[in-house]
């Protein structure tokens, strides 16, 4: 809980500054990886314990529920003041994809060996641009039918 809590608050200048979603989504993974800097050298043993379901630190077990829904509220925060247009049947849902793309980061950033962690930070610029232009597609009408695929996919994974 602290944790998000110092990020949410490292992301108060981007959300404040940027509209583009990549823009946003970059500069809120970024400052997600620079809270969780100091704790780099111990977090694949954090982690390792806080992946397994049954685990209090894990983000899909009910005591993490009040931090998942606050970092999910954050990933609402950066979709809603951004200009995008977002399908309807992805906007309900797209703060939690966020989410689970900012964990992948996560899950990147704890195996990073690289000096300063720069891949991890690479993958995040890499990647923004990416899901936005996703996002963005999801619009088209050719998209439509499998942006549904895969969002009844989640429904059924993620419950």
């Amino acid at each position: 809980a602290r944790n998000h809590a110092e990020h949410a608050a490292a992301c108060r200048p981007v959300l404040a500054e940027q509209t583009r979603l990549g823009a946003r989504m970059r500069g809120v993974l970024r400052a997600l990886i620079d809270v969780q800097a100091p704790y780099h050298s111990f977090a694949a043993k954090l982690y390792k314990h806080a992946a397994e379901p049954a685990s209090p630190l894990s983000p899909f077990s009910a005591a993490s529920s009040p931090t998942r829904a606050a970092a999910i509220a954050l990933y609402a925060e950066v979709l809603e003041e951004s200009r995008i247009r977002v399908p309807a049947g992805l906007r309900s849902r797209l703060p939690e994809l966020l989410w689970l793309y900012s964990m992948g980061i996560v899950l990147y950033w704890v195996h990073d060996t690289s000096p300063g962690c720069e891949k991890t930070y690479r993958l995040i610029d890499v990647t923004a641009p990416l899901a936005e232009r996703l996002v963005r597609l999801a619009r088209l009408p050719v998209l439509r039918s499998m942006t549904r695929r895969l969002l009844a996919v989640l429904d059924e994974v993620l419950g």
